[in-house]
């Protein structure tokens, strides 16, 4: 068995909470299952790999998002902020397969916090490490950054493709899913929704 507490380029969060060892028999038994040889040389060390690999995409199960948010204040600043093209991988919950697409990030500081760019890029990237839905994911970007800043507006807005609709099932490739949250003014005043969704669609349009 693979020693993956020394295995430090393993994310901590997942060495210290994941069972990666039951991951690796699970694939096994998996591959079993499906009629193939999980010791022939092609697949001898796939479930190794496949356990050291969702311990690096599901990282997001076990971290705190909050670690990764840096505020800055920056007083009078309260116009809109985007942060947009965010790119994201994530796996939906139904199937265990990845989808992955953009975010985009208006939001409105109050009381002039703000956070740092990569920050928001940094919500986005932990918040999709797990099984996830689209629409949860969403929300939960949207929820984070009220959270951490208590923005007076945010609207979120995710457009992925899902694997789950390209590789197997209706298999229609280049589809595209698209999802939004509002919270604060973007929820609240029709005027603050409207020109945010405007910012937004100028930047994938210009994308």
């Amino acid at each position: 068995m693979y020693d993956y507490d020394n295995d430090f380029a393993i994310p901590e969060e997942s060495r210290k909470n994941m069972d990666l060892p039951a991951i690796e028999g699970a694939v096994r038994t998996i591959l079993k299952a499906i009629g193939e040889d999980p010791d022939r040389e092609g697949l001898l060390e796939t479930p190794q790999r496949v356990a050291r690999m969702y311990a690096e995409v599901f990282s997001g199960l076990h971290r705190d998002v909050s670690k990764d948010i840096k505020v800055f204040n920056e007083k009078g600043n309260d116009e809109m902020i985007l942060i947009g093209d965010i790119p994201f991988y994530s796996m939906c919950e139904h199937h265990l397969l990845p989808f992955h697409g953009k975010a985009h990030v208006v939001y409105i500081p109050r009381d002039g916090k703000i956070l740092g760019l990569s920050k928001v890029a940094r919500i986005v990237d932990t918040l999709s490490r797990k099984p996830q839905l689209q629409e949860r994911l969403t929300s939960e970007i949207a929820d984070q950054i009220i959270k951490s800043i208590d923005a007076s507006a945010v609207c979120v807005v995710i457009e992925a493709e899902h694997l789950c609709m390209t590789m197997r099932g209706i298999r229609k490739p280049g589809s595209k899913t698209v999802t939004s949250a509002m919270r604060g003014g973007c929820r609240n005043d029709a005027r603050t929704r409207n020109e945010a969704l405007a910012l937004i669609n100028r930047q994938r349009s210009n994308s």
